[in-house]
């Protein structure tokens, strides 16, 4: 199952990981954890594929490959699981301050998954 949730607009891009895979990968991904109130993440993967599960729907498993992204909201909690070969980055974003409450439909579809 792929995600459909999309960055806001006007996003800014705060910065970026390094290239990670399943040797060197950050620990702190692979458990529990969630990106601050107004901050919005982005796994793009490079090689290979990953999953991805918010820790309040165990149930959905969601996949990121190199054709399908998946965009993290800020303050849920997620974490990842590595079970083969992959390249990844996450890369951060942030909404500017005065748009920080703006509710984007567009960008926020009601249903975020297949």
């Amino acid at each position: 199952m792929f995600s459909k949730l999309k960055l806001p607009k006007n996003t800014n891009k705060m910065g970026e990981t390094p290239i990670m895979n399943e040797k060197n990968v950050f620990p702190e991904i692979l458990n529990k954890h969630m990106t601050p109130k107004g901050k919005w993440a982005q796994i793009v993967v490079i090689n290979g594929n990953l999953k991805y599960i918010h820790d309040d729907e165990p149930e959905k498993i969601l996949v990121a490959d190199k054709n399908h992204s998946i965009v993290i909201e800020p303050e849920r909690y997620h974490h990842v699981i590595l079970d083969g070969n992959v390249e990844f980055k996450v890369e951060f974003y942030k909404v500017p301050e005065n748009l920080e409450n703006f509710d984007d439909k567009a960008s926020r579809p009601g249903e975020n998954f297949l």
